[in-house]
Formats: structure tokens, sequence, C-alpha cells
């Protein structure tokens, strides 16, 4: 087990637990398999903007309403792209992490939580030579899905760090971040389902946070 100290991840007894079992051939032939067909962010980017044009979308479902979350989603990233910043704060906290890990992101170009969650992701990735961001489809890598389920669901985005050498999993984050699942976990508690207003609700909370709460929760699991 990996033990980083003074920004490097110092796991509890639970995670240590968790990690252990994680640990485990399949899921380490799952991991390789899918890093064979994994993106670059640019990569990434391209793919999305090329299926934009062409009318489609990642995944299995290559329905109308995919295909036009796709587009909206395309919109959102260059946003995001172009105006997320990392504040001297995060910069300093990141320059502080020693490890070298390799963040899996498993994706899909229709969903709304990866088109606010991954930009920044990619911000942090571009500004350390310590984190090598990968992304891999959802569909195409069930295999490696199954076994970062959340609470026994396919959501995306899911974040698995690994270290780079070993490809031992050292943490994971996602689908969003501690906040937003809040606010969606509280509206449904009281509600009793997802409706269009609670997704709206995540559309502004997203638009006001920025992508601090992700940068700062990201820059947390790396132990800075």
């Amino acid at each position: 087990m990996i033990n980083w100290v003074q920004g490097i991840f110092v796991p509890t007894y639970n995670e240590i637990k968790i990690v252990e079992t994680l640990n485990d051939t399949k899921i380490l032939n799952s991991i390789k398999a899918s890093l064979k067909t994994s993106y670059t962010y640019p990569d990434y980017r391209d793919l999305v903007t090329n299926l934009v044009g062409r009318e489609s979308t990642t995944g299995n479902d290559k329905s109308e309403d995919m295909v036009e979350y796709t587009k909206l989603n395309d919109k959102r990233m260059k946003r995001w792209d172009k105006t997320i910043k990392l504040t001297d704060n995060s910069l300093s906290r990141l320059a502080n992490f020693k490890g070298n890990v390799t963040w899996i992101v498993i994706t899909e170009s229709w969903c709304g939580d990866a088109a606010h969650v991954v930009p920044p992701m990619a911000k942090l990735a571009e500004q350390s030579d310590n984190i090598s961001l990968k992304l891999v489809l959802r569909d195409t890598n069930e295999d490696l899905m199954n076994q970062f389920l959340t609470n026994g669901g396919k959501s995306v985005p899911k974040l698995i760090m690994v270290e780079t050498e070993t490809l031992e999993v050292v943490h994971t984050f996602g689908p969003r971040p501690a906040a937003a699942t809040k606010l969606v976990a509280d509206y449904k508690a009281k509600h009793g389902m997802i409706t269009p207003e609670i997704k709206e609700d995540l559309q502004v909370w997203y638009n006001k946070d920025k992508g601090q709460s992700t940068i700062d929760e990201l820059l947390t699991m790396l132990g800075v």
C-alpha cells in the first residue's frame, strides 16, 4: 500500500481495506484494457465535437435525446475550457503533490454532470507533470464500470485514481462533488424522484460553483 506524506495520499484504515479489495486481478486487467482505448482530454474534446457534426453521440443509445445532450454538453465544455480558473491557492496546493498518478475517468458525451466535472479535472492535470488524465467510455468499458458502481448504478463521470507505475487503485471520485450530490439527494428524499426542476437547480449550482468544488475535492484526494 502506498503511503503519501506531505502532499502524498495517506489512506485511513477503512480506505486501506477498500483499496485492498479493489486491487485484484480482475480490476487490474480491466484497467489495462481500458487504457488501451483511452483518450487524452484534447482527443476526447475532438471526438465530441466531431460527433456533434455528425449528429451522433458516444454510448450505445444513439437516440435523438442523447444526440441533443451531446450537442449541449459540447457547448458547456467549450465554455468551461475557457472560463475555469485555478486560484493561486489551488496552484500552490497542486505544486505540493509529489506522487505520480493516472486519473482514469469513465464518461460519456451525453452526460450532463461530466460536461461540468471533467473540464476542471483536465485543468488540474494539465498543470501537473505528476498527473496523467485518461478518459474512457462507459459503454465500451463495461467490465471496468461494473467494478466502480455508485450505489449500484453506472453513474458517470467516475474518476479512478491509480498509481501510474503499478496501476494500483488509491482513490475514486464522482460522479459529482459533495455539495451537488447532497443537493440531488435532498431533493430526491423530499420528492421521491428526479424531476426537470432539480436538473435546473443542479445546472444553476454548477454555473455558480465554476468548477471550484471539484478542484478542491480533487486536491484533497491528492492529499494536498
